[in-house]
């Protein structure tokens, strides 16, 4: 029995060459990049809707997401351009507070 032989194809010639043997490096993806609170008093996943729902409605507040800790101190953390005074504003006006830092 004869094995079928194959057809070798010639690569596409680039300035940059293909995918699997280019000279230049693979671009990293972005790393998203956030500003950290701590958020005081925050005791279950209503406390964490709240606080997201009103740092979200901040100007320039891209993202709002927040880790809960249960009794202790609780990590916000904030993508966009928001100004810290507002940041705080909205927490306080969740009824929490930020964390002394």
């Amino acid at each position: 029995m004869q094995t079928p032989s194959r057809t070798k194809l010639p690569l596409t010639a680039s300035s940059s060459g293909c995918g699997c043997c280019s000279t230049q490096a693979p671009s990293s993806p972005p790393v998203e990049t956030g500003v950290e609170y701590g958020v005081e008093g925050l005791t279950c996943g209503g406390c964490v809707a709240s606080v997201q729902r009103s740092v979200s409605a901040v100007d320039g507040v891209e993202s709002a997401s927040v880790d809960l800790v249960p009794g202790g101190v609780s990590r916000l953390v904030i993508a966009g351009s928001a100004e810290p005074s507002a940041v705080r504003d909205a927490v306080t006006s969740a009824g929490y507070s930020l964390a002394k830092s």
